[in-house]
């Protein structure tokens, strides 16, 4: 396989925590090889303590291996360029308490180096597919569980990660939103996106994934697709609309002429619990019943449809948009700046003319110097408030030849 169709590469990886003294204490991960190919889904299985969390640590590059070797994107995890081509939701969501939802993915948005426009139109798309536009503006602190792991999802995809990592990624969430985050991981696995999911719900990783190891012990105990793991080999399963019972007897009767063998069960299908459940809140839905909690998520992010005509082509548009009304805006500009200093100007000028041919109200008294010295017989002379000098300044050459 091509060294470029490795997304995570992990040969001898081995993981051993030691104490102050350096001596073993524990070790974690074993040995493991193992690889994730490009645009697949792949499941990480085991109990509590096989080695999952530790591997996917390892991955992010918050742990360092012992031993081994271990590549992603062709690069060591502790790569900076590796980072931001990943995008991750622990176990746990750790997110801030008083932020809300428009203001924590902006946050990582920013973390990210996006910018603003790109920051909102990702915002209300995250948050219409995972449900939340309802409580955008409501603190993290007052939302559930199961509303803070969508939150968590929303945040991993901010950045349209290359490599998406998921552990538990349907911890508290209820079964209308645990069937949400499925569909989800399907279609992003179909436009191209990797994805490592650990989860201890079975069902969830065999609906999902493509391929899966089993870990125990820090061990690989099985690898390989869902089909290659889960086929039984000792049954044969027939399918049919609903028998009578002489039918079922007749067919007893010639499984053990021709096979040697009896039937061993015969079951009447029944609905399972999950689509009750989906039925159920979609007629509520339906019905438009009010609900302060997270409701059914919108369609995928406009961002993550690769090969769509969605964001890019929008973002094209407005690229070109911008470039064509740029230079008219500048010009408009410019001329409209032109226009009010040419009619502040006039309006200047208007106003002295005007003044100068008339009477002040109440003019102004002013003395010289020369009047203050020649005593309290001279007579004072009045003079206008008007600076006649700034008039005949701006009347220039017209008032001298109005005086000649």
């Amino acid at each position: 396989m091509p060294e470029s169709d490795l997304i995570v590469e992990a040969v001898g990886l081995e993981k051993t925590f030691t104490d102050f003294w350096m001596r073993a204490r524990a070790r974690a991960v074993d040995g493991i090889d193992f690889h994730i190919d490009r645009h697949e889904i792949f499941g990480l299985l085991g109990p509590n303590g096989s080695g999952k969390s530790t591997t996917i640590k390892m991955i992010l590059g918050l742990l360092r291996k012992s031993r081994g070797r271990l590549l992603v994107f062709g690069r060591d995890p502790s790569d900076t360029a590796v980072k931001a081509k990943i995008g991750y939701l622990p176990e746990e969501t750790y997110l801030y308490r008083f932020l809300n939802p428009v203001e924590t993915l902006d946050y990582y948005g920013k973390l990210f180096g996006l910018d603003r426009r790109t920051r909102r139109r990702r915002t209300d798309e995250l948050l219409d597919m995972v449900g939340l536009t309802q409580v955008a503006h409501r603190p993290m602190g007052e939302f559930s569980k199961g509303m803070a792991r969508r939150l968590g999802l929303a945040q991993a995809l901010v950045n349209d990660p290359e490599l998406l990592i998921l552990d538990e990624p349907t911890s508290g969430l209820d079964p209308l939103g645990t069937k949400q985050v499925k569909d989800l991981l399907l279609e992003l696995g179909r436009r191209g996106k990797t994805i490592l999911l650990s989860s201890h719900l079975l069902a969830d990783v065999e609906d999902v994934c493509h391929r899966m190891v089993i870990l125990y012990g820090g061990r690989v105990r099985a690898e390989g697709t869902g089909d290659e793991l889960l086929a039984d080999t000792t049954h044969t399963v027939l399918r049919t609309k609903r028998l009578k019972s002489e039918t079922i007897q007749a067919i007893d009767a010639l499984l053990h002429e021709r096979e040697g063998i009896a039937l061993e069960s015969v079951e009447a299908p029944r609905q399972s619990l999950e689509a009750l459940f989906l039925e159920i809140v979609e007629k509520a839905r339906l019905e438009h019943t009010d609900t302060s909690g997270a409701r059914s998520g919108g369609d995928i992010a406009a961002f993550l449809r690769k090969g769509e005509d969605g964001a890019e082509g929008a973002a094209v548009v407005d690229l070109l948009v911008k470039a064509s009304n740029e230079p008219a805006r500048v010009a408009e500009v410019l001329n409209t700046s032109a226009t009010n200093a040419a009619a502040v100007q006039d309006d200047v000028l208007r106003t002295l003319v005007d003044g100068a041919g008339k009477t002040p109200l109440k003019p102004e008294t002013t003395f010289t110097r020369a009047d203050a010295n020649s005593g309290a017989g001279a007579k004072a002379t009045p003079k206008s408030g008007v600076d006649r000098s700034l008039i005949d300044g701006l009347l220039g050459d017209s008032s001298k030849e109005t005086d000649a």
